[in-house]
């Protein structure tokens, strides 16, 4: 089993031995549902205080310190659930909780920059779930070897990329094209937008082989962690994307 996405990699269920109250498919759905759910509060408390300003120049000022924080936080529980695994089932919903802070601010600023984005991004998002679910569960799309490794490589070059992003930023140099509007920054987002898709495959391989390998029952928090780390990072780049084209109008 190969993923790119690093909470669910190939040795997560390595030296875990089987369990008789084991990890089923349905429980990680069920503790998914759960987590998303708990993205969709914290996201909801801090859309409402952005909008919620008397003045549009106060609403950033008041929310950047929750938005920061939950997506420092976050990072930070991240890491800690990916080094203690059995602890998913306390971190995850922490996770859920601070991604939903930073998510919830993110999304009212793209929001009050170009109104009607975010319902897009969203609902593209859970309808490319969708899809490659079907086709997952279908087995139209059985991810090979060569296909894994594909996708995994594509990943760490994205990464590669954005962490030089980020530290040129610090120097105060931006990295040409990715960022623009234009039509290399819309082929270089169309393109995250879709290595981010694929890796939902992987999960859903990733978990559907650990369910099968009798991993213990507490994994199925740690399934739907991993499945949230890869959602998460395709709304934002949806919600990039989105707003790429629509700044071009």
């Amino acid at each position: 089993m190969r993923t790119s996405n690093p909470a669910l990699n190939s040795k997560t269920f390595t030296s875990l031995a089987p369990s008789t109250d084991a990890m089923t498919i349905q429980g990680t759905v069920n503790k998914t549902g759960l987590l998303l759910l708990l993205v969709l509060l914290s996201a909801t408390w801090i859309w409402s205080r952005f909008f919620g300003a008397l003045e549009p120049s106060q609403s950033l000022p008041m929310i950047a310190p929750w938005m920061f924080g939950g997506a420092i936080g976050g990072f930070v529980v991240a890491l800690v659930t990916i080094f203690k695994k059995s602890w998913a089932g306390v971190t995850g919903p922490i996770y859920a909780l601070l991604e939903g802070l930073f998510l919830g601010g993110i999304s009212a600023i793209f929001e009050a920059r170009y109104p009607g984005i975010v319902i897009q991004a969203v609902s593209l998002t859970f309808g490319t779930l969708l899809v490659l679910l079907v086709a997952y569960t279908s087995r139209v799309i059985r991810p090979s070897e060569n296909f894994k490794l594909g996708i995994v490589a594509a990943t760490g070059g994205i990464a590669l990329i954005y962490m030089a992003s980020f530290v040129l930023g610090l120097f105060g140099v931006s990295m040409p094209y990715i960022h623009d509007n234009g039509l290399i920054g819309i082929g270089f987002s169309l393109f995250v937008v879709v290595i981010a898709a694929l890796n939902l495959v992987l999960d859903f391989d990733f978990i559907e082989n650990g369910a099968s390998q009798g991993a213990p029952k507490y994994m199925e928090w740690y399934g739907a962690f991993g499945l949230m780390v890869t959602l998460i990072w395709l709304y934002i780049e949806i919600l990039r994307l989105l707003a790429k084209l629509r700044s071009r109008n």
